[in-house]
């Protein structure tokens, strides 16, 4: 039976458990192979011992690196895919080749005394070179570096010939056919029975794909964090411009002052379960120059700063017309062409009321939007809403307009969509029932505030997909 290793099934993510054991395994492998190391004594003109050690030397370093990155694991790391797409960026990555799945350690020898070097078969892969040319003597070895990285090898092997320091960094070189590896050198002096230096050794590895998949790793966490930065400041901006744009009321409004029928308002901003989905939802009330009232709820698709900024625009448009006394009708197929000739295209919906307290007369279009619900007498239904499109869906839309006379007592509400929630319990009609069935509550409430924090307590807990607005007009004696 084959192993399941290799079935053919796609790889599942690591459980932390798993990581645990893991970590656990290899710091423990890590210890046993340091213990072999200490044990391992070397002869001088050992040089089987001297391999052995520098391979438990290898082996730790890696061991290390090994420990490093599964506690990246553990913390979390990017996808794959983002990693990829890096690593797919990268010279190397293309340059790489076959030879990448080659073992990339090799070991050398140069003898000062008669000037001798031995080159294992690897290190002449790992350089490129044919061994037939021979190995390069250490005065040359220099000449295959990035010139940025020539006195970093100077001065380790000056550091080991002279002072007797072991050799341990990393460098970059170009081999004959251009491609360029990073190796990592670990080695130390033989010394004479003088005390002076014989010949140096040292094991090299090639450690350019390790150290690629590190930049790799180090990249994509730098891009994402810019990314949340970038996200968390937008985040700001967005909320910043909603409450600069929203109105700052709070509590209820009375309006008109002066005279009968006056309506009770309050509204609500109700946000979405994720904080980061800010859209681009409305909700505005004023007193009009010619003593109407104006009452909007809408809602400019996408979230963040641009449907924020959309719908800066959109109510500011919306205020502007309805002061210079355009009706409601009207007033969408204005907003309708201004959405539509945006530089950011987006969809949105809206109802506009116009009420007149003298008349007690409610006026009203609609773009694609719910229609207002009115209450009296301890029950509830949706007014009949005239024509109305998508603004943004289509140039030219004309828009109806529709008139209810107001009783006193009267209780109006205006919501967005998302107030009642989309899910495999309640189906939008539902929600609408369930807005309904709040009629007797309503018609035990005492102002608009109280029908608003009815509508907050029934529709306002659990997860929201996106964010809301309510309005509540009650209409006075």
């Amino acid at each position: 039976m084959p192993s399941h290793l290799f079935a053919d099934r796609p790889a599942q993510p690591p459980e932390p458990g798993s990581v645990d054991a893991l970590i656990s395994q290899t710091r423990r492998l890590r210890g046993e192979v340091d213990a072999v190391r200490r044990d391992t004594v070397v002869d001088d003109d050992d040089a089987q011992g001297r391999w052995q050690r520098a391979l438990c030397d290898l082996a730790v370093h890696q061991l290390d690196d090994l420990g490093e990155h599964l506690g990246q694991l553990k913390e979390g790391l990017p996808t794959a895919p983002e990693l990829e797409g890096l690593a797919e960026g990268t010279p190397e990555s293309d340059a790489a080749g076959p030879e990448a799945q080659q073992t990339r350690v090799g070991s050398a020898e140069w003898n000062l005394l008669t000037d001798e070097v031995n080159w294992s078969e690897e290190l002449f892969q790992i350089f490129g070179r044919s061994p037939e040319a021979g190995p390069l003597p250490l005065d040359e070895l220099g000449s295959t570096l990035f010139s940025d990285d020539q006195p970093l090898l100077t001065s380790m092997v000056t550091a080991c010939l002279v002072d007797g320091k072991p050799i341990d960094g990393e460098f970059r070189i170009v081999r004959a056919d251009g491609r360029v590896r990073t190796l990592h050198m670990r080695g130390e002096p033989v010394l004479d029975s003088d005390g002076c230096t014989a010949s140096m050794w040292a094991v090299l590895r090639d450690v350019s794909e390790l150290r690629r998949s590190q930049r790799a790793v180090r990249e994509s966490r730098d891009s994402l964090q810019r990314r949340r930065e970038i996200a968390q400041t937008e985040h700001r901006l967005a909320v910043e411009l909603q409450e600069a744009v929203l109105p700052p009321w709070h509590g209820s409004l009375r309006f008109p002052h002066h005279t009968t029928g006056t309506l009770d308002v309050a509204a609500h901003y109700l946000p979405a379960a994720t904080s980061a989905l800010i859209g681009g939802d409305w909700y505005d009330a004023l007193e009009l120059p010619d003593g109407r009232s104006l009452l909007t709820v809408g809602d400019l698709t996408g979230h963040g700063v641009t449907a924020t900024s959309g719908m800066a625009m959109m109510l500011g448009a919306l205020r502007g017309m309805a002061m210079a006394g355009i009706e409601p009708g009207p007033l969408m197929g204005w907003l309708n062409q201004l959405l539509e000739a945006s530089v950011q295209p987006a969809l949105g919906s809206a109802v506009c009321c116009r009420y007149d307290p003298a008349r007690r007369v409610l006026s009203w279009a609609q773009a694609g939007h719910p229609a207002p619900l009115l209450f009296r007498g301890g029950s509830g239904r949706a007014l009949q809403p005239p024509e109305g499109v998508l603004l943004g869906a289509t140039s030219g839309a004309a828009y109806g307009q529709a008139e209810e006379r107001l009783e006193p007592g009267d209780v109006l509400v205006l919501h967005t969509d998302a107030l009642t929630p989309c899910s495999i319990e309640f189906s939008r009609a539902d929600g609408t029932e369930r807005l309904l069935a709040l009629a007797p509550r309503f018609a035990g409430a005492r102002s608009a505030q109280d029908c608003v924090r009815l509508v907050v307590e029934e529709f306002g807990v659990g997860e929201r997909e996106d964010d809301a607005c309510v309005l509540v007009a009650r209409v006075g004696g």
